[in-house]
């Protein structure tokens, strides 16, 4: 193998994307939250963009003509100039001069009133009342409770790591002789199982438990409808009973399917999740992009939420500045360097505001039967239609409706609801897979529930309403919905 030192010439196709490109992709893409979190950062970096209150009184170039800062500073208004080799006396002057001239003022700045005070304290009392408190733990409940106990140490700390190793649903993972160390003692397993117990027997009824079936079993209190034969169903025929074989459970037992049937109805009002009430994580609140409202000839029109976006304008000061030629070279490249950041911003904001306007429009347009009629009347749609539609390329229309949220008078809705697959149906029309599952639960609501449909009648069903679709459709679409199978779901009598 030869290697050699030389020059050569080679040509060829490479696509870059600008900063000004990715910048606009990125502004894109942010939902309105985001948005404004962009929007307030730039203006802490960038001195030159400056934030437009809106004044209906007042026109916008003179709005702005009224922020903007005067020519020269005043001999009050010069900057310190801290040196060491003066002494700093022009600058004490200075400050002794505006404290002389102006005694109320820096008084009235420095020392709050009482009723300042008393205004900022009952502000702040105000915010910590409205607060939400944080919801109790399951963790911390089951603690307070084991504090009623007049037991060792040892029993205690032991129940305490058990609080604290369930999970979210209130079940123990694993044995508690797993959360010993390897050197543990037959004591401390003889411990841990005491532990356990202990944990089991406090509210909610059920925790600690390490699968459904012990889960179910700690919930059944003597004196209960049907005690005795949940016990029995519970300890030697629990796999019977998931599997919904209550004739085999009948030919082996006393009892007849009635009573078995009546017994499962009283199952039923058992927690399965001891620990739910306790894991609830507040659900953040949505704050819609899009805004749809219907016009008296009956059309829908899409309304952005701009009153949340700030409005944004180049400072004069600075413009007049780097115009007028007074800066030196370092300053005039570090404006120029900041004007053109901030016009990039604007424009992409103006952008985005554009884009996600026609694409909603072309959206709501297209699922018009979705606003009249319901969720299940929504039509067959893809990304590329849309952008056929606007005029832009399809990664546009996914950047578009990211993290995207749509009030609609039929609620809100993500805006990529609206973007779903489908079949079509016998008769040539196109159907979605939304309408194909409104269907499949459809009909297995209203099935003869003494002999359900199976996956294979199920897709005779759908046929019969022109709607071909495949068993394993069927079989993925029942599982998806948690419905159980035609086994499970029969009803069994005597």
């Amino acid at each position: 193998m030869r290697l050699s030192f030389g020059q050569e010439l080679r040509m060829q196709q490479k696509q870059v994307l600008a900063p000004r490109m990715i910048q606009s992709m990125e502004i894109l893409q942010l939902p309105i939250l985001a948005l404004q979190e962009r929007i307030e950062q730039e203006l802490q970096e960038n001195p030159i963009l400056e934030l437009r209150e809106a004044d209906p009184d007042l026109p916008a170039e003179d709005e702005a003509e009224e922020r903007e800062p005067p020519d020269a500073p005043t001999e009050d208004e010069r900057e310190l100039v801290i040196g060491e080799k003066d002494g700093n006396e022009d600058d004490f002057e200075r400050l002794m001069k505006m404290d002389e001239e102006w005694p109320d003022h820096f008084e009235e700045h420095s020392r709050p009133s009482r009723n300042q005070v008393e205004e900022n304290s009952e502000r702040k009392h105000d915010a910590m009342a409205n607060m939400t408190a944080r919801p109790q733990s399951l963790q911390d409940y089951l603690h307070d409770q084991l504090g009623w106990f007049e037991i060792s140490p040892e029993l205690r700390a032991m129940a305490d790591r058990i609080i604290y190793n369930l999970d979210d649903h209130g079940y123990l993972p694993g044995r508690p002789e797993d959360l010993l160390g390897l050197e543990a003692s037959e004591e401390d397993r003889v411990r841990a199982g005491e532990a356990l117990r202990l944990v089991q027997g406090l509210d909610p009824p059920g925790v600690g438990a390490r699968d459904t079936r012990e889960c179910l079993l700690l919930q059944l209190v003597p004196g209960m409808p049907y005690h005795d034969e949940l016990q029995m169903l519970l300890t030697h025929y629990w796999d019977d009973l998931t599997h919904n074989r209550l004739p085999a459970i009948a030919r082996r037992t006393p009892l007849t399917l009635e009573t078995i049937q009546a017994a499962i109805d009283e199952l039923k009002k058992l927690n399965l999740s001891p620990g739910a009430d306790f894991a609830s994580e507040p659900v953040p609140p949505v704050t819609p992009d899009v805004f749809v409202e219907q016009t008296d000839d009956g059309r829908y029109l899409v309304r952005l939420e701009d009153g949340r976006t700030p409005s944004l304008y180049i400072s004069p000061y600075y413009r007049k500045l780097f115009q007028s030629g007074q800066a030196n070279p370092e300053t005039r490249e570090y404006i120029k360097r900041k004007i053109n950041s901030a016009q990039w911003l604007i424009e992409s904001i103006e952008q985005r505001r554009n884009t996600l306007s026609r694409v909603s429009q072309a959206i709501v347009d297209h699922q018009r039967q979705f606003l009249d009629k319901g969720p299940e009347a929504i039509e067959p749609l893809k990304m590329q239609q849309i952008a056929d539609k606007v005029g832009v390329h399809v990664t546009t229309v996914s950047r578009a409706v990211d993290d995207k949220w749509i009030q609609t008078p039929r609620g809100i809705f993500p805006l990529k609801r609206f973007f779903c697959g489908g079949t079509v149906s016998a008769d040539g029309e196109e159907v979605t897979w939304d309408a194909i599952r409104l269907k499949l639960q459809e009909l297995i609501d209203h099935e003869d529930k003494q002999a359900p449909k199976s996956d294979e009648e199920l897709v005779h069903a759908l046929a019969e309403h022109g709607l071909h679709v495949a068993r394993r459709t069927v079989t993925k679409y029942r599982k998806a919905m948690n419905i159980p199978s035609s086994r499970q779901r029969r009803e069994w009598v005597s």
